[in-house]
């Protein structure tokens, strides 16, 4: 039985994963930030686990629409651009929302956004998932940007 070790040194490969994660974490950003953002203006009574919740929700969706959004722009049918990104790089989106929102909580009590916990979550958001990414792309050659 032989047995190979994992390559996780190609520039290339930790590139091209660094570029699908940072599109991910614009999708999950858009829909995680908005609804926190709705709920810290509107000052809506809402329980902070319940709006982080939705947060991530939001965060998955507008992350699964933008990258279905990319995906149609390179020619590839609805269904499939869909299907790819529900299935290529879901365990990501919620590695980084779960770690988002996470760092939120665990620095200003849950759902509030302030300028110095935005580059923070944004910073972890991408760090979590992006050796995944990197994982996934290079084993797989799967890419979903």
């Amino acid at each position: 039985m032989e047995t190979t070790t994992f390559d996780w040194s190609c520039k290339n490969t930790w590139k091209q994963s660094a570029k699908n994660t940072a599109w991910c974490l614009l999708g999950c950003a858009i829909g995680d930030f908005g609804t926190i953002l709705f709920f810290q203006l509107t000052e809506i009574s809402f329980p902070v686990l319940g709006i982080m919740i939705l947060a991530i929700i939001n965060g998955l969706i507008t992350s699964v629409m933008l990258e279905t959004f990319i995906l149609l722009r390179q020619n590839i049918s609805f269904n499939n651009a869909l299907k790819t990104a529900l299935g290529m790089s879901f365990i990501a989106m919620v590695s980084m929302e779960i770690a988002m929102n996470l760092t939120d909580y665990l620095l200003t009590g849950g759902a509030i956004l302030t300028w110095w916990v935005i580059p923070l979550m944004l910073g972890v958001g991408f760090v979590t998932p992006w050796p995944y990414n990197y994982w996934r792309l290079k084993k797989f050659g799967i890419n979903c940007h």
